[in-house]
């Protein structure tokens, strides 16, 4: 019988904004994990750093000064953590905004095939593997977080909501396998609106405002293949509270691949407001 490697004395955390890198920096110290901590000033959450060991505030686009800050303290492998407003990189002068350094420089211009956030991310976590520091599933310090299949709130989906529950799942599989956005709101078996690089919340929100009188389904799908370094597709008591402003009914996730954050509030305000969150592991079921 082959023993299970040990777990990291020392993990280097790269916390971005929300609730997720709070979560991951306290499900390692519950089991034994120091955390060294890369923060960003304006998104990263201060709760995030009581329970790191050492942090340091760095620009996106300091890459070269994160990793030599994780290789100083001996970091054995890092956590990607939390959300990053992605449209900043389409802002006029993007690049000096970030305060790119040479590295980050090097693999902007000549290391990615294309820009979509990804491919970027990717890359990014590609070159910590290369200077010797592995990077981990997002959700290794707290793999409770991600969602199981069935049923999460007391009422289930109406024949007609499954219905476009299919419809909505072959949709977002086809945009998400194209890097398209992750999420899809359909009615009656048509598309209202697919996301781009805004993100969930806005499609939720844009969706609501092309179908007035509400009841339409979301669908929320990561890629096949999809790379769970990072960017793990997450839902939270926020995207309730998105989806019944805008009128939206159904929330349909990926059993295993779909993180529920606040699990015990999320589902009590979709209880409360009556919209039903169904999560499936290989797509909902055929008629």
């Amino acid at each position: 019988m082959h023993a299970l490697p040990a777990a990291p004395r020392r993990i280097g955390l790269v916390a971005a904004g929300g609730s997720f890198p709070v979560l991951v920096a306290a499900g390692a110290r519950r089991r034994g994990v120091e955390v060294v901590c890369v923060a960003h000033r304006r998104w990263t959450s201060p709760e995030v750093l009581e329970s790191c060991r050492v942090h340091r505030y760095l620009g996106l686009g300091r890459l070269g000064a994160a990793i030599r800050f994780f290789r100083r303290h001996a970091v054995e492998e890092i956590v990607f953590a939390g959300w990053i407003r992605k449209e900043r990189l389409f802002r006029p002068w993007r690049l000096l905004a970030f305060l790119p350094d040479w590295r980050m420089l090097k693999l902007w211009f000549f290391r990615v095939r294309n820009r979509q956030d990804h491919t970027l991310l990717a890359a990014v976590a590609d070159e910590f593997e290369r200077s010797g520091i592995p990077v981990a599933h997002s959700t290794k310090y707290c793999p409770e977080l991600l969602a199981e299949e069935g049923v999460l709130t007391r009422r289930g989906p109406t024949k007609a909501q499954l219905a476009d529950i299919r419809f909505g799942w072959r949709v977002a599989k086809r945009m998400a396998d194209l890097d398209v956005g992750q999420s899809v709101a359909v009615s009656e078996r048509a598309t209202l609106s697919v996301e781009g690089i805004e993100g969930t919340d806005r499609n939720i929100r844009r969706a609501g405002e092309l179908c007035r009188r509400g009841g339409f389904t979301v669908v929320k799908l990561a890629k096949e293949g999809h790379d769970m370094r990072f960017d793990v597709p997450a839902i939270g008591p926020e995207t309730i509270d998105v989806l019944r402003e805008a009128g939206g009914a159904v929330l349909a996730i990926e059993a295993g691949r779909t993180m529920l954050l606040d699990r015990e509030e999320t589902l009590q305000r979709a209880n409360r407001h009556g919209i039903v969150v169904v999560s499936y592991r290989d797509g909902p079921p055929e008629a």
